[in-house]
């Protein structure tokens, strides 16, 4: 088998461990990231990410914490397939003979290229997944964009075709897409490679076990989100915000308009559910790709 039918297969494996084990954290990150800034004297819908978990299981049973999973499951296998694939073949490009040990930088490059390859895909994923996570707490804020209710992820896709300017609808939000899967993918691959060189005591990381994948792959996970976390926050809030009546006129007015109203730490929301999420879903998805691709020899 060769080696881009070999990333395509890991990747794909990889990928579908990460969102199993992932999504929840992720739901309700964007719960917390699109909850309306409270008036003067009125206390936030959720108080932190236990307290949306409560209330989310509460409401919705704890199908609920899987709410918009179908959009990111449907299209698990090409993300992945596509992130390290392209990561494969930059690895191939920038190596100086075959079977050549690439440098931490080099991962960074590799990393960079995937994720600009991946935006494409992420965005409008992330625009209905979101769609799909934030609805319900929207819906309890009285904000115009809840008008419409989405009874899936379909129904997502069509009604955004159809009333908010066809394809260019589904990709909302792809500035603030970019800003974070380029230079994430970069700190993600550079930091999973120098985390194994560590752990192996050389360039040489063969023979690393599967505990030392795992936490290699987790702290790199952590290390995606934290340096991107604001333009994430910025992207959930363009990729929800009301179509007729936006609230935002762009990634930088939402940027600014956030900061204003919520300090520093509005950047932030969720940031705790994103990187408890991080670590345990990347652990998966790099074992699971480093076993699936092993395995294939």
């Amino acid at each position: 088998m060769g080696d881009v039918a070999k990333d395509l297969t890991a990747g794909t494996v990889g990928g579908a461990s990460q969102l199993i084990v992932g999504h929840p954290f992720d739901t309700i990150k964007v719960k917390l990231q699109s909850q309306p800034t409270p008036l003067p004297g009125q206390l936030p819908r959720y108080s932190g990410a236990i307290d949306a978990v409560k209330q989310t299981v509460a409401a919705e049973g704890p199908r609920g914490l899987y709410k918009g999973m179908g959009a990111p499951l449907a299209t698990v296998a090409a993300f992945n397939a596509v992130l390290f694939t392209v990561r494969g073949q930059m690895e191939a490009l920038l190596r100086s003979h075959p079977g050549a040990i690439l440098t931490v930088n080099q991962q960074v490059v590799c990393g960079a290229g995937a994720g600009i390859a991946v935006s494409f895909l992420a965005c409008p994923t992330e625009l209905i997944k979101c769609r799909l996570q934030a609805q319900s707490t929207l819906a309890g804020s009285g904000a115009a964009a809840v008008a419409v209710k989405y009874g899936g992820p379909m129904d997502v896709a069509r009604h955004v075709l159809r009333s908010e300017g066809g394809l260019k609808g589904l990709f909302k939000g792809l500035v603030p897409t970019m800003a974070r899967e380029i230079p994430g993918n970069a700190a993600m691959f550079g930091a999973y490679e120098a985390l194994k060189q560590l752990l192996a005591g050389g360039t040489d990381t063969s023979g690393l076990g599967r505990g030392s994948l795992l936490l290699a792959g987790g702290l790199a996970g952590a290390a995606f989100w934290a340096i991107v976390y604001p333009t994430d926050v910025v992207k959930s809030v363009i990729q929800v915000d009301d179509y007729k009546n936006p609230k935002f006129s762009g990634s930088i007015d939402a940027f600014r308009r956030i900061r204003a109203s919520e300090g520093l730490k509005g950047l932030y929301k969720g940031f705790g559910p994103a990187m408890a999420r991080s670590v345990p879903a990347n652990a998966a998805c790099f074992l699971a790709y480093e076993m699936t691709r092993s395995a294939m020899g």
